[in-house]
């Protein structure tokens, strides 16, 4: 396939970057689902994150700005993707402002249970880890009871026994939750 050589300028090139997926795959008819701050969008039947400008494939983890997304679902070269967000796709183009990063929260751990029945009694009994073996994690402070919801808390710590990492499982028979505490840093997680 041969593509012709078109000159974009630097600022062409980033209009084009900016050019807000959503609304051009609305233009074009697709139907898309808000999943808090982004949209899904189904290709067959995987899943692609659009939020602004940017894109993520869920099950192919790639991802990029709105010029690959039109090099990548709409199978077009380079130029004759420019061309198609610069005037060529015959809809209103809407710019997205920039995606703006949230400052990072301080890291603190949740606030501990005054005891952990929940949790030894999910993690023996459901997740079958031997009570000597919890015993001593716990008793190293590096599993525990959170107050607030109950969940089992895996804490990481730096090499100065600084906890820097707290992920959070949630410890009911029904329950799926998991997550990490806001500001942990993943270099630290438990092990």
């Amino acid at each position: 396939m041969s593509t012709k050589y078109i000159h974009f300028t630097e600022q062409e090139k980033e209009q084009a970057r900016q050019i807000d997926i959503a609304q051009l795959l609305r233009s074009q008819g697709e139907a898309l689902k808000r999943s808090g701050s982004e949209y899904e969008w189904k290709e067959g039947s995987q899943k692609v994150t659009i939020r602004g400008n940017l894109w993520f494939h869920q099950y192919e983890r790639t991802g990029g700005d709105a010029i690959d997304f039109v090099r990548r679902f709409y199978n077009k070269s380079y130029p004759e993707a420019m061309e198609y967000l610069l005037g060529g796709c015959s809809g209103t183009l809407v710019v997205s402002p920039p995606v703006q990063k949230k400052p990072p929260k301080p890291f603190a751990l949740p606030k501990s249970n005054d005891n952990m029945r929940r949790v030894y009694a999910y993690l023996i009994n459901c997740r079958g880890i031997d009570r000597d073996v919890l015993y001593t994690f716990t008793h190293k402070g590096m599993i525990y009871e959170s107050a607030e919801y109950h969940n089992a808390v895996f804490v990481g710590f730096d090499q100065n026994g600084i906890p820097r990492h707290a992920h959070k499982r949630g410890s009911g028979s029904q329950s799926t939750y998991k997550g990490n505490q806001d500001g942990s840093l993943p270099e630290y997680s438990f092990h």
